[in-house]
């Protein structure tokens, strides 16, 4: 259950919000290039079989960006090697249908808590007496895919694919391979929007959610670009990079929220407490993590854990969030102890 905010109790006047600052730039290149050395020979984890095409990933590929709030960008290895999204597409879908039909319509349908339960589970939509999961988890996400408008599959994956690439701030495009490979194999997800529909979970031909939701996930990006993806919702909506407005200051902080509680699956509390700031990673070993008022980090390296996270990504981004002041709750006097 959630508390719908009184008009009364609404902020007034100026908004007071959590920035910072990060090191000098010399000294973010010096600790981005010292992440990627440190973890680059890392050989744990094990390559994603969900869909046949990411089998196929080289597991020695490694990239590391970091895009800072006023569009300086700090990169070391693998980060102009493409891949596809995934889920790491769930977040920014989300902070776009939230853009145009409100947090609470899309909380409405959607749910916002974590499930505590795989990322394709069943029993995730079955246990809810609605339907509602999370945004973050394959059934929250084709939910919030439904809601994207227009009047039939094309128009809505047009308006979906530009503004995509405007997180990007440059035109992404399908990997026509990995899409073909998902297109056969997605039976699982094809009865999660069954599901759906049957809890009334889902708005419209649960066919046409699965369709755009498996094109979002196959367009392919760079390290790079995660970064400044991320960079864009630390910015309140703002690409540091094109200056351009993609989404309101609202729906980039829900989407903040939502990734924090189930970003990374079931190991969210984990991440949260070894980390600190949101972040959200997919199977094809893509991760992306925000720090609201100082920029993001977008990592590429398909080894994966049981849960499905880049394991060299995780890493670099738990040393980051020290070395780089990333960790939003971390905290120290604010004068010495008298």
């Amino acid at each position: 259950m959630y508390l719908p905010l009184h008009p009364a109790d609404a902020p007034q006047g100026r908004r007071y919000v959590s920035t910072g600052s990060l090191p000098p730039r010399r000294r973010v290149d010096e600790l981005v290039l010292q992440a990627h050395a440190r973890y680059r020979d890392n050989h744990d984890g094990a390559l994603s079989t969900v869909y046949p095409a990411l089998a196929a990933a080289d597991p020695g590929r490694f990239g590391l960006a970091l895009t800072e709030g006023d569009g300086a960008v700090h990169e070391a290895g693998d980060t102009r090697v493409p891949f596809t999204l995934m889920s790491v597409s769930k977040p920014f879908v989300f902070a776009l249908v939230c853009e145009e039909a409100g947090v609470e319509a899309v909380r409405e349908l959607v749910g916002v808590n974590a499930t505590g339960l795989p990322f394709n589970s069943a029993r995730a939509v079955e246990q809810s007496p609605d339907g509602r999961t999370n945004p973050m988890v394959n059934p929250g996400a084709i939910a919030t895919t439904s809601l994207v408008p227009g009047g039939d599959v094309e128009s809505r994956w047009l308006w979906l694919a530009e503004r995509l690439s405007r997180f990007a701030g440059r035109p992404l495009e399908l990997d026509e391979d990995v899409l073909a490979s998902a297109r056969a194999t997605n039976f699982r997800n094809r009865a999660l929007a069954m599901l759906l529909r049957g809890a009334g979970a889902i708005a419209g031909d649960p066919d046409e959610a699965v369709e755009l939701y498996t094109r979002q996930c196959c367009l392919a990006v760079t390290a790079t670009d995660l970064a400044t993806m991320g960079a864009t919702l630390a910015d309140g909506g703002v690409n540091p990079i094109t200056g351009e407005r993609v989404v309101g200051a609202t729906a980039a902080r829900a989407t903040l929220a939502a990734m924090s509680i189930a970003g990374l699956y079931e190991s969210s509390g984990d991440w949260l407490l070894d980390v600190g700031f949101p972040g959200k990673s997919g199977i094809s070993g893509g991760l992306v993590a925000v720090s609201p008022g100082k920029g993001a980090l977008g990592a590429f390296s398909p080894p994966l854990d049981a849960e499905g996270n880049s394991v060299r990504g995780q890493l670099a981004a738990r040393f980051l969030a020290t070395e780089l002041g990333l960790d939003l709750l971390a905290s120290s006097p604010s004068t010495a102890p008298s």
